[in-house]
């Protein structure tokens, strides 16, 4: 795996990058243009001497600790082994290190907070080098208002920044995923819910919930309930939506429902399904009574949490 970091000034590239080599054993990687020697003690003055070089040893650790370029993030972006992780800071705690740190001279000139204010909204803001276009592709985005190096390490341990499974979903991610978005398709004014029917890893069907075909959408009025804001529980005899896991299985037929066919849904709702296997990734107000009737027809049920990804604060406890 090849960690490509890119982040604001002073929002700590540079000790998460040591930490995940000193820690995790990823071996630091460096792009730098200027570089006239051939590639040389894992400094490269092209990209594509880097990604090459990479390339042939993917199944080793990298970190390349700064990326500020376009072209570099579009050219390590087609492997399959890089992962881009952006990190940020507030702008006065980021300054405060700055400070702290005597290294005015590094990646700012800065000479007082305004200045270097200034400098922050130049660098990240910038309508041809701006960082902002580059760490909106970041697959996962920190925070890092941590106040001590210990809180900061302990938060990288629980990412678990290695997981394999961040550069290619595992089959209940996948599943889960199209479940996800599955539930896209969803018009329900109450929530949207998404389901997979799995056998074999193969789809057998999906399904959102929604009201009956024929009749008129949820978010258009079709079902009363729904759209008078009912609680949780509440006057469910009266809803006319399908829940996305009755679509499935109508969609998919009896027939083809077998043994060792698996429901992916990103909320689980229904009490009987008669398959073998039923995967969830949120929870229910029913989740007690739905895992009761479950176990005694004999259906495995489980919650999948994959990887943390998005918008990750380090300094959370």
């Amino acid at each position: 795996m090849l960690i490509g970091l890119c982040g604001t000034t002073c929002s700590g590239k540079h000790v998460v990058a040591s930490y995940l080599t000193r820690s995790y054993g990823c071996i630091p990687i460096y792009y730098r243009p200027q570089n006239t020697k051939p590639d040389q003690d894992h400094t490269f003055g092209t990209i594509e001497g880097l990604v090459n070089f990479v390339t042939k040893r993917w199944q080793r650790n990298y970190v390349l600790e700064r990326i500020t370029y376009d072209h570099v993030l579009e050219a390590l972006s087609k492997r399959p082994f890089f992962l881009l992780v952006s990190i940020d800071a507030p702008v006065s705690l980021r300054w405060e290190r700055l400070l702290a740190s005597g290294r005015s001279g590094t990646e700012s000139t800065a000479s007082s907070f305004e200045t270097f204010v200034s400098q922050s909204d130049v660098q990240m803001y910038h309508p041809t080098d701006g960082l902002a276009r580059l760490m909106t592709e970041a697959q996962v985005k920190l925070i890092n208002s941590a106040d001590h190096l210990d809180t900061l390490y302990a938060a990288i341990d629980r990412l678990n920044l290695l997981d394999e499974s961040r550069l290619r979903p595992s089959w209940d991610q996948y599943f889960m995923q199209l479940a996800s978005l599955a539930a896209q398709r969803s018009n329900c004014m109450k929530r949207r819910v998404g389901a997979v029917l799995v056998r074999e890893k193969r789809v057998v069907s999906t399904g959102y919930n929604g009201t009956p075909r024929g009749l008129k959408n949820c978010n258009h009025g079709g079902c009363a309930r729904c759209n008078d804001g009912q609680g949780t529980g509440a006057a469910l005899s009266t809803c006319l939506c399908l829940h996305a896991e009755e679509n499935a299985l109508l969609e998919a037929g009896r027939e083809r429902i077998r043994e060792g066919t698996i429901l992916y849904c990103d909320t689980i709702k229904i009490t009987q399904v008669g398959i073998s296997e039923v995967v969830y990734s949120q929870g229910y107000s029913m989740d007690r009574e739905t895992a009761t009737i479950l176990q005694e027809g004999g259906v495995k049920l489980r919650q999948f949490s994959p990887p943390r990804r998005g918008l990750v604060c380090l300094g959370d406890s």
